[in-house]
This record gives structure tokens, C-alpha cells and sequence, in this order.
């Protein structure tokens, strides 16, 4: 019983926070309702085959797989320059289709290659601190507007939606906190059947519009055949190089998590799971949906449950992978209604920042590190409040990374860290010159 629990608790955390990407995308190239509903059903279909594979021959942790941030913003960025007219939406789908599969050749080699290994050392507790405040802080606006009912009926505020949304969230927060192992380990869970059952009893619920077969299998290259083009493979190339530094930090801030609680886990072999990673954007690739990356807010959805067990993660996957056969489950879940899915996971993405500053106690304070967490979250921060139209006429690479002020300021954090150890140990060797 109480793995059932806990695999339908993993299975409805995986979907509240898969279920706005393909939607936004197929709503920003005017898709049919037909072909998003479709789009929502292979989305499904990957996230839960990546994350089953990962999380038995890759990095073997419970880590939530979901659509890739970078990934949706070159979408969002496409969709835009053929709603302007600038490019055919037929041909940009098809071309993005190749820009995955690129990608995914990209990743199995680099993993093939063994060179992850340098990678993985810049992930220190310094850049790991530094991005997890900047994740939070990235999100923390889409988690609110998303409570207060802002663009779900419409524009604005909705009292309605509001309050009992943010009724929901006290109703998490008093089951995370409750004295009860077991309705702490199920917070999440009974948090969204509460908050679903009270917006379907206010008539709160919206109609997806999406209807489909009742079983129904994925179609390859549903956009058609992948078509080459020059800008995008130097786009995917790059996309590739950032997936992988967010990759190494999502997986890296879970293992911390298992460490900081004392859970035993086996030795994760990093170029495996980017050789895995290279395998499931292919499959992305190949079935026409959102390549996808293992999400860091996973650690705090294991902090707020405790499930550390690897086998309710597998079977909730697994589920995530039946229900995308069956299109009419797959549009049953996907009403969800999004302020009781925001309001449900706020608790375990909030408490990242915790993690955070447990990250930052590791450090030897002094004015460099100052520096550098402050001059970081400068650049993160404020790329966040960059308005879209203000990067019109940029080169597409350059757009996207500028709306992403998470992956600029992690790398602002790598390169001056890095620079400030440089110095540091040019400095001692002076020393020790001057003293011998």
C-alpha cells in the first residue's frame, strides 16, 4: 500500500510540472487542439521513458524528468519570428526536430568520450548555492501568478480561484508539518486531490477542449521529416553544452540532498547518464516532442516526503508512460487545474532556498566570495526582468540565453569562481617565491 502511494504521489508531481510546456508551444505555432492534445501525449510518453531509463541504468536517483527550460525558449523564440512572419512554421517544426537529434548525437558522444568528469568539478558548493537561489527566484513569479489565478480564466486576478488556491497551500503546508509520518510523506498527494475536488465542487475546473482515441500509440516525426538547417545546428550545439552544465547541477543538487540526510545511493556515473540523456532527446527528437532534462526541484520534493526509494519513482514513470497511450487519461490528468498544481509543489520548490544556504555554510566567507555570489545574482536577476521585445533583431542564440537568467548567472558563477582561484593561487606561488 504504501508503495502505491507513493508511486501515484511521484506520478502526479512528474505532471504538474509537465503539462504547461507543450501546451504553451503548440499554442504559440497556432496549433490545431487536435495536435497540442497529441504533442501533451508524447511529451508524456518521453518524460516518463527518460525517466525510467535514468533511473535504472543512469545517474540511479529518483529525479523528476521534465520538458527542457532551454529547449521551450528556443520554441517560444521560433514561434515568435514566424508569428512575425520571418520564417514558415512547417519548416521551423521540422528543423527543430533535427536540432534535437543533433543534440542527442552531441550528448552520446560526450558521454562515449569520458569528458564529463571536468564538468562536474565546476559544480561546487558555491555554484550550486548560486543556482538554486536563482532557480527559485526564476520560478517564485510563475508560482504566484499561477496561485492568484492570473491567466487561468484570464488576465487578471481571480478572488475565486485565489482563495482557494492559497487555501490549498496552507492545507500543504499543515500536512507537510503534521505529526503523522504518513500524511507528511503524502502531503503533495492529498494536497491535489483536495484542491482538485474543491475547484471541480466551486465549478472552477476549465475544459481542455482536447478530445482523442481511447488508445493510441505516439507517431514518429509527427511534424514530419526533419529538415537540415545552418542556424540551427549552432544552436543546438550550444543548447547541448548548457543542457549538460544543468544536468550535472539538477542530479548534483539531489545527490546533496542523499548526502546531507545520510541515504545511501550508488556512485553516479555522470557520463552514463549524459549518454542516456543523448538516447532520450533522441527519442524526443524522433517522436516530435520537447526534449527533456532531470528537474532540480526534485530535491525538494524528496526533502518535503522523504521518499528516497527509487522504486515508487520507477512504477510512478512507468504510469506517466501508460497513461500517454491512452489519450483520454492522458486529457483527464491534464485538467489538473494549474493554480492547484502551483499551490500543491510550492512547498518543495520554496525549500530549495534552504538547501541553498546550506550549500553556502560549506564556504570560507571572505570579500571574493561576496563577489561573486552578489555579482552573479546581479546578472541571473536581472536577465529575468530583460522585456522579450526589447531582444527582437538579436541572433536567436543570444535571445534565448538572455531570457534565461538562470543558465547566465550559474555561468557567471563558474567563471569568476574560477578566475578568483586562478588569482588566489598565482598569488601563493608569488609568495613562496618571494619567501625562498
Amino acid at each position: 500500500m504504501k508503495v502505491f502511494f507513493s508511486s501515484f504521489q511521484w506520478m502526479v508531481f512528474i505532471l504538474a510540472g509537465s503539462i504547461v510546456a507543450p501546451i504553451s508551444i503548440g499554442t504559440a505555432f497556432h496549433l490545431p487542439p487536435a495536435e497540442i492534445a497529441e504533442l501533451l501525449q508524447r511529451t508524456f510518453f518521453i518524460i516518463g521513458l527518460s525517466g525510467f531509463l535514468q533511473a535504472l541504468f543512469g545517474h540511479r536517483l529518483p529525479i523528476t524528468e521534465g520538458p527542457a527550460g532551454l529547449w521551450w525558449g528556443v520554441f517560444m523564440v521560433y514561434a515568435g519570428l514566424v508569428s512575425a512572419g520571418s520564417l514558415n512554421g512547417q519548416d521551423v517544426l521540422h528543423q527543430l526536430e533535427m536540432g534535437m537529434l543533433i543534440c542527442g548525437f552531441l550528448f552520446i558522444f560526450l558521454g562515449f568520450m569520458k569528458w564529463i568528469g571536468p564538468l562536474k568539478k565546476l559544480f561546487t558548493p558555491l555554484v550550486t548555492g548560486t543556482y538554486l537561489i536563482l532557480l527559485v527566484a526564476q520560478l517564485s513569479g510563475s508560482f504566484i501568478k499561477g496561485i492568484l489565478g492570473i491567466g487561468y480564466f484570464s488576465g487578471n486576478v481571480n478572488g475565486k480561484v485565489a482563495l482557494s488556491a492559497i487555501a490549498i497551500l496552507i492545507l500543504s503546508m499543515v500536512l507537510g508539518k503534521a505529526k503523522s509520518q504518513f500524511l507528511r510523506s503524502y502531503s503533495v498527494l492529498f494536497s491535489l486531490i483536495a484542491g482538485w475536488g474543491l475547484f471541480s465542487l466551486l465549478g472552477l475546473i476549465k475544459d481542455s477542449g482536447f478530445h482523442g482515441k481511447t488508445v493510441a500509440l505516439p507517431e514518429v516525426f509527427a511534424w514530419g521529416v526533419p529538415q537540415y538547417s545552418g542556424g540551427i545546428v549552432v544552436t543546438s550545439i550550444i543548447i547541448g553544452f548548457l543542457l549538460l552544465a544543468n544536468m550535472v547541477a539538477s542530479v548534483n543538487v539531489v545527490e546533496n540532498v542523499y548526502k546531507m540526510e545520510k541515504q545511501h545511493h550508488t556512485d553516479i556515473d555522470y557520463n552514463q547518464t549524459t549518454g542516456l540523456m543523448g538516447l532520450n532527446t533522441l527519442i524526443a527528437g524522433l517522436f516530435s516532442a520537447v526534449a527533456c532534462v532531470p528537474i532540480s526541484g526534485t530535491a525538494g520534493f524528496i526533502l518535503t516526503t522523504k521518499m528516497f526509494q527509487r522504486l515508487p519513482y520507477i512504477i510512478g514513470s512507468l504510469l506517466i508512460l501508460a497513461i500517454s497511450l491512452f489519450p483520454k487519461l492522458t486529457f483527464f490528468f491534464a485538467s489538473i487545474p494549474a493554480p492547484v498544481g502551483y499551490a500543491t509543489i510550492f512547498v518543495p520548490f520554496s525549500s530549495m532556498i534552504g538547501l541553498a544556504l546550506k550549500e553556502y555554510r560549506s564556504l570560507k566567507f571572505n570579500e571574493n566570495t561576496l563577489f561573486v555570489i552578489a555579482t552573479s545574482l546581479m546578472v541571473g536577476l536581472g536577465c529575468s526582468f530583460i522585456p522579450p521585445a526589447a531582444l527582437k533583431g538579436l541572433p536567436n542564440i543570444l535571445t534565448t540565453l538572455l531570457n534565461n537568467g538562470l543558465i547566465l548567472g550559474m555561468l557567471t558563477c563558474m567563471l569568476l569562481e574560477q578566475l578568483n582561484k586562478r588569482q588566489t593561487t598565482i598569488l601563493e606561488n608569488m609568495k613562496k617565491q618571494s619567501v625562498s
